[in-house]
């Protein structure tokens, strides 16, 4: 296979210094390798140097771009010192791990430094700028590992695979936990991929948990792990195969491509197999939608003509309720309740005309009751004692006749002859 080679030329030699004006802060860029593997990391320095010292430290740039890992080892930052033009300069200088995660050509920007330092002349800090020129690198396949989809190299790699359940003999309701981790070194685990992938079994549901990642730094030197479960619950009978998993790396070490796995499984469920809705007729489903149709026209006619019967009906009951002997005597009963002088006799008179037989009014303890009223009322009373009321309520309550009372006549005699 043909080599997959990208390299990249740095625009400026190094190590660079970006400002050579004297007495003056001055930024060198360190970077001497310009490839790496996908996933290794290049050694990128930035120092910067002022002929006094710096009252504040220096405002890094992050570096951060697409499809690069940027990090900073243990101790990234300390001071350092150079001696320039006969004289010692003072400066700090900050150590960059870069990893590209893909494989081709990367170009950063220029990056800036902005630098404060103590300008011996004056004796007031002053504030500088400093830009390194654009720097360049690329990340490389190294032959014979071109098919690898996704590319991952590695010093080690490792997988492991855990079974909490008896895949052979599972119920409904039962579970089982597949736990996959794969452990490797010399390279962050963000770079893994996706270890256990969704499976689709009749009769089984999958509920997978969040991957969880762990990563060490031993001065430089990265590895860690990434953990993946999913638990699987028996619904139905059913069951099927989890497959093996497979995953092929680049031993950076010896050079050539290597191949980590853990088998597969059978999960067996026993018990009736998941129920299956069968498709529903298309001339059924027209049926349902004639009978539908149907269905909503009754309703409409129903509405249409039962909801005008139905208010003219209670517009008529209504009306009779409001001609009838018992409305009136309510509304009577409220103006003698409210001691309403002025509505007292239309109410009477409207009552009086709906009741059957005698005129109430003509009764002798209503006639009676009504002069006791108007004597309080005009006699100097004033018409707001309780009594008068209460006398004339009672002297309607027996002139009111009774409902369903018939006037019958007297029973003749059981003797009449008067003899024994």
């Amino acid at each position: 296979m043909m080599r997959v080679l990208l390299l990249l030329v740095l625009l400026l030699p190094l190590p660079l210094r970006a400002q050579d004006a004297e007495d003056l802060p001055q930024l060198i860029v360190d970077f001497p390798e310009t490839e790496a593997i996908p996933g290794q990391s290049l050694s990128l320095r930035l120092t910067v140097l002022v002929p006094s010292f710096m009252p504040k430290p220096p405002v890094w740039p992050s570096l951060e771009a697409p499809n690069l890992l940027v990090r900073l080892p243990s101790r990234s930052t300390n001071p350092v010192s150079e001696r320039i033009g006969g004289e010692t300069w003072a400066g700090i200088s900050r150590h960059y791990r870069i990893s590209p995660m893909v494989p081709g050509q990367v170009v950063l920007p220029p990056q800036e430094v902005l630098v404060t330092w103590q300008d011996t002349g004056t004796g007031e800090a002053r504030q500088a700028t400093l830009t390194t020129g654009p720097i360049g690198f690329a990340g490389v396949v190294p032959e014979g590992a071109e098919a690898l989809d996704p590319f991952l190299a590695a010093a080690d790699l490792t997988l492991t695979q855990e079974i909490d359940g008896d895949p052979a003999a599972m119920v409904p309701g039962d579970s089982l936990k597949r736990r996959v981790t794969a452990e490797v070194s010399g390279v962050s685990p963000m770079f893994l991929p996706q270890l256990l992938a969704p499976v689709e079994l009749p009769g089984v549901a999958a509920y997978p948990d969040e991957p969880r990642l762990s990563e060490t730094d031993e001065r430089g030197a990265l590895s860690g792990s990434r953990a993946e479960s999913v638990t699987y619950l028996a619904e139905a009978g059913g069951g099927g195969a989890l497959p093996e998993i497979t995953l092929e790396w680049y031993d950076t070490d010896d050079g050539v491509v290597k191949t980590a796995s853990v088998p597969g499984l059978e999960l067996q469920i026993d018990g009736p197999p998941p129920g299956r809705s069968a498709p529903l007729d298309p001339r059924r489903i027209a049926l349902l939608a004639a009978a539908a149709l149907v269905a909503l026209g009754l309703v409409f006619l129903a509405l249409r003509y039962l909801l005008p019967a139905l208010a003219r009906r209670r517009a008529l009951r209504r009306d009779r309720v409001l001609a009838s002997e018992g409305f009136a005597w309510r509304e009577l009963m409220r103006v003698i309740a409210a001691r309403d002088h002025a509505a007292l006799r239309p109410a009477l008179d409207l009552w009086a005309r709906r009741v059957e037989g005698p005129d109430p009014r003509r009764a002798a303890q209503v006639e009676a009751a009504l002069l006791a009223l108007g004597a309080e009322r005009y006699g100097g009373g004033g018409g707001g004692g309780d009594t008068a009321w209460s006398t004339l309520r009672g002297a309607l309550e027996q002139a009111r006749p009774r409902r369903g009372a018939e006037v019958r006549a007297p029973l003749p005699p059981l003797n009449p002859g008067g003899a024994l």
